[in-house]
């Protein structure tokens, strides 16, 4: 500020600094001038040449008790100088050694904890194959494809092809990638609904027959529920006719479905898959196994037929089954994956308290893991089985995530044999003839069967792998009335009611393949040596 303009502050060299003494009271407070406290001692090297250092801490001194006048003195103490009794001395060594003990028998249940948990180890276990994927095309050495519409015994909507649109290797994965038929076929979705004659390109079925499904409920047989009568696909697994007058339509959806018959199978041993699922409403992705069966005059073996009899009575073993439907999906969204064994002693079509196809007389074992922050559908898992005669696992990712665990499999008089398990009734009335029939044992002397019966297939036969994306179904495995299910399962028109909602449940089908695929990464699977 310029001289003249009003008060300056003053120059430090003109002027003294006064300060009050402001934690004094007014009568401690000196006459004129407080001055600050001169610090114990000063720093000095700094860069200014000196500074200040608050003083060290001084440690307080203990203060005597109040209690007690004087310090005590050893005479104060007599129970120091008293020489310890025997027994005093042993309950001491009693404490300490039941501290050790404790330590031991928790090393010991931790070791044979540790030693009970069953698992297959490398030596174990001799590799069948490993499919990395890594080749542009399916190796035919290993898979061979299914190709055909007639449902698969579970009045499925969809038609498995052998298109490179719905089975292709991309970036070494495997994609099962399900298409709307709409987009294939010439006349579009009016065609699918009416008016027009479909025959699949390259279908693989027999005539009027189809192979077995994997639903916990429904049988594998073409009759009855997959006939155009009953609302399921078409009778004829190779054609598709679609009409507005009988309620028919061709299957909407194209999706594929592999399968290792006839060139990799095993009697115990390890499946491992990892893989990604789908999403979209009403998709259905499996990792599943059925019997390679009994050899046959023709040389022809229908899949599912094991040494046991048809399905389900040689058995069928879901490794992974799962939900396209979102989280929210109140019958378990692709936040679920789940295992299966199903079993029954009747064959499919010949169950005696059924008219139709619903093996009534079936048992399933069965299990969930699910996730609750995310999706079986967001990122790839690792879906396993572990297999022998004496016990039983399936787990994702890790041994510690089991969906299903049967630890022992004994003989068959404990309640670990499978048809104890089950708990059949002794008789069933056939409701076509109204007479009673006795439900027996199909395991106890056939085919040398074990305790592990019908998943041992005795001493002639194995397992095959097969990996599928379905689409819809009549068999139960998406429930009536749940989620806005937009068919019912005994509908006589139930896949044309699923064909007309079609502009609803693909809009949640990602336009992504990354997304709406099932995309496979490797499959591996070992034989027990």
């Amino acid at each position: 500020m310029t001289e003249g303009a009003g008060a300056s502050l003053p120059r430090v060299s003109s002027a003294t600094t006064i300060f009050r003494g402001p934690f004094l009271s007014p009568a401690s407070r000196p006459s004129s001038v407080w001055t600050p406290p001169i610090p114990p001692f000063s720093v000095s090297g700094s860069r200014n040449g000196s500074s200040t250092a608050l003083p060290l801490p001084v440690q307080k001194k203990t203060i005597p008790s109040t209690r007690l006048r004087e310090k005590l003195t050893p005479q104060d103490k007599p129970w120091l100088a008293r020489k310890k009794s025997s027994l005093e001395r042993a309950s001491k060594w009693v404490t300490f050694g039941g501290i050790v003990l404790g330590f031991a028998i928790s090393a010991f249940i931790a070791f044979r904890g540790y030693n009970d948990v069953r698992m297959l180890t490398s030596s174990q276990l001799c590799l069948v194959f490993d499919d990395e994927f890594d080749g542009g095309s399916l190796d035919t050495n290993t898979w061979s494809m299914d190709v055909e519409l007639g449902g698969y015994g579970n009045g499925e909507f969809e038609m498995t092809t052998n298109s490179a649109n719905n089975i292709y290797i991309s970036n070494g994965e495997l994609y099962i990638m399900p298409t709307l038929t709409s987009d294939s076929i010439s006349g579009g979705y009016g065609a699918v609904m009416d008016g027009a004659t479909y025959n699949l390109d390259g279908c693989t079925a027999s005539s009027g027959s189809t192979s077995s499904g994997n639903s916990t409920t429904s049988s594998n047989s073409t009759t009855a529920s997959n006939s155009t009568t009953s609302g399921g696909p078409s009778s004829n697994p190779c054609t598709a006719v679609s009409s507005a007058s009988s309620g028919t339509v061709i299957n909407p959806v194209m999706s594929g479905r592999i399968n290792t018959q006839g060139k990799k199978s095993i009697k115990y041993g390890k499946v491992e898959v990892r893989a990604k699922l789908p999403q979209g409403d009403w998709l259905w992705p499996a990792i599943w196994m059925l019997p390679v069966g009994n050899s046959s005059t023709n040389g022809s073996v229908a899949q599912g037929s094991g040494v046991y009899g048809a399905w389900p009575v040689s058995g069928e073993i879901d490794i992974m089954e799962a939900r396209g439907n979102s989280p929210s999906y109140p019958a378990q969204g692709s936040n679920y994956v789940r295992s299966t064994l199903n079993y029954g002693p009747f064959a499919s079509g010949t169950t005696p308290i059924a008219t139709n196809t619903m093996a009534n007389l079936m048992n399933s074992i069965y299990g969930w893991i699910s996730t609750k922050r995310s999706s079986y559908a967001d990122s790839f898992h690792v879906y396993a089985m572990e297999w022998t005669g004496s016990w039983m696992r399936f787990y994702t990712d890790n041994r510690l995530q089991a969906m299903v665990d049967l630890s022992s499999i004994s003989s068959k008089n404990s309640d670990s044999y499978f048809w104890n398990v089950a708990n059949f009734p002794s008789v069933a009335m056939n409701l076509t003839s109204g007479k009673y029939i006795v439900v027996e044992d199909p395991w106890s002397t056939a085919y040398g069967a074990s305790a592990a019966a019908p998943f041992d297939q005795g001493m002639f036969s194995s397992f095959y792998l097969v990996i599928d994306l379905a689409a819809g179904g009549t068999s139960g495995w998406f429930p009536d009335n749940v989620g806005n299910k937009p068919w019912l399962d005994g509908s006589a028109t139930a896949m044309r009611d699923f064909a007309s909602a079609q502009s609803t449940w693909s809009a949640t089908w990602p336009s992504s393949a990354d997304d709406r695929a099932f995309r496979i990464d490797y499959v591996k699977m070992w034989q027990l040596c």
